[in-house]
């Protein structure tokens, strides 16, 4: 073979070579193109931040498949357990045996009574007008009163004194002008447009139709402002106390307002619920609201990064949100072991803990701390060792590896409620107290100022905050509309 034709045949094995690596690199580029898309497809509220409504039915479906399989690794390793001599078995859903039932029963004193007598005879049929009665049955029907509205007539006198001055007489609160709405109504109807969330057309057609109240939808569009301007006092006293509270819980969460993105941010206890909102999402939101940065407890969060980064308080991470943060890198077959297993360890530590708070213990025992923080660290290194060397942006690999790596960085924050028992595993307060503007922009749409945003806000916070103190949404509100707002009790010192 002559010279030129050997090198011509290396110049060409070199270049289908460098051909050949060109195209490997093509081909891992799609791989992790594909790749992505495959999980970003397969996002679902199971297994990313979306909400469930977004959910398909093949989405239900492959979360419906997860939880059965959890599940029974669950049950045989509470069979297992039984077995031991371990552990109790869980409650069944629904009524407990023993627990006394719940049913409409007749009261002592009905307003109304009607006797309904026999008219004559089945046998004979003789007139039974002045017949002996021998015996009663009662049955009692529970209904609304005739659906009308009552006008009550306020008259202020004007009397002489022997002096000569004339003295004319107050009238009360309710009687603004020569006709006016009173505060039951005007109650019922800011109960039904944020506490029950009816768009304002639905609640003038409503009142209409039950109380024969003929309303206009302006001045129901008013009422919330009105009813927002007494409620200054109380929003006060709710700051002060969730500024010293203990645990606090917080998340935010998008609505549009006239149009534009705003962000709702609520601070919340298990009896306490303050929500707001703000064009901002960050720490400039969180120093206006002005409690997170004179709060020094300890706050349950989703982890997102700008509650790092504000106040000088103690953090926990919600369980929940990192369930689902392993289920999705679960779904990547190589990381589903230590991931699933990771997941069972947290569960199991919140149970085994609920377990001991109800048996009056104070908590996890040092030999159980002992024994999950051994398991935590050793599931750590197992999923550092099912993560490659090397892996792109955006795969599973890089979710795992970063998820390995929050875990670790984070582990005091992922674990706090097993040695504080006061800290919730999860953040649900917080996310079912905003889980309401969600709803309210579902039914209605956007709001249409962002006064009326605010106002929405102030009479949220008050009527889940006495909700939570077990008052009724209503008297709360028939009280503000007479100028006597409710109050939270303070706390116990």
């Amino acid at each position: 073979m002559a010279d030129g034709e050997l090198e011509h045949l290396r110049a060409e094995n070199a270049m289908l070579r460098s051909e050949i690596v060109t195209l490997r690199a093509a081909i891992e580029a799609l791989e992790a193109e594909q790749e992505r898309l495959r999980r970003e497809l397969g996002r679902h509220s199971g297994n990313s931040g979306k909400p469930p409504s977004s959910d398909t039915m093949a989405d239900r479906e492959a979360q419906n498949e997860q939880r059965l399989s959890r599940a029974e690794r669950r049950r045989r390793a509470r069979e297992q357990a039984k077995k031991l001599g371990e552990g109790k078995p869980k409650r069944k859903p629904g009524k407990q045996p023993g627990d006394p039932g719940v049913s409409l029963a007749q009261v002592a004193d009905p307003d109304w009574t009607e006797v309904h007598a026999p008219g004559c005879c089945g046998r004979c049929g003789a007139d039974l007008a002045d017949a002996e009665v021998v015996g009663v049955e009662t049955r009692q029907v529970f209904d609304l009163p005739a659906r009308r509205i009552e006008v009550t007539a306020h008259q202020a006198q004007s009397r002489r004194c022997s002096c000569g001055q004339v003295s004319k007489a107050a009238f009360p609160a309710a009687a603004r002008a020569p006709t006016a709405y009173g505060p039951m109504l005007r109650a019922v109807a800011v109960y039904l447009m944020v506490g029950q969330h009816v768009p304002v057309a639905r609640t003038a057609e409503l009142l209409a139709q039950v109380c024969q109240a003929p309303v206009s939808t302006g001045w129901l569009a008013g009422l919330a402002a009105e009813a927002a301007e007494g409620l200054g006092p109380f929003l006060d006293a709710i700051k002060d106390q969730l500024r010293a509270e203990r645990v606090l819980h917080a998340d935010e969460t998008s609505a549009r307002v006239s149009g534009a993105a705003f962000w709702f941010h609520v601070a919340c206890t298990d009896l306490l619920t303050f929500l707001d909102c703000h064009e901002r999402r960050g720490a400039v939101a969180f120093e206006e609201i002005g409690i997170l940065p004179l709060f020094t407890g300890v706050l349950v969060s989703d982890g997102w990064k700008p509650y790092w980064s504000i106040g000088a308080f103690d953090h926990a991470l919600c369980l929940a949100h990192l369930l689902r943060d392993l289920a999705s890198v679960a779904e990547a077959h190589r990381h589903r072991p230590w991931a699933d297993a990771m997941a069972d360890l947290l569960v199991e530590a919140k149970n085994t803990l609920a377990d001991a708070i109800d048996a009056g213990r104070p908590g996890l025992s040092a030999g159980q701390l002992k024994s999950f923080r051994a398991r935590y660290t050793k599931l750590l290194a197992a999923g550092r060792a099912a993560v490659p060397a090397h892996h792109q942006p955006g795969s599973a690999n890089r979710e795992a590896h970063n998820l390995l790596e929050r875990l670790d960085r984070q582990r005091g924050e992922v674990t706090r409620y097993w040695s504080d028992p006061t800290v919730d595993a999860t953040n649900n307060v917080a996310e079912r107290d905003l889980r309401m503007v969600k709803l309210q922009r579902k039914i209605s749409g956007c709001f249409r100022t962002f006064a009326g945003a605010k106002h929405y806000c102030a009479l949220r916070s008050y009527l889940q905050t006495a909700v939570k103190h077990g008052e009724q949404r209503l008297d709360v509100l028939i009280d503000l509309f007479n100028g006597r707002p409710w109050m939270p009790p303070a706390p116990a010192s």
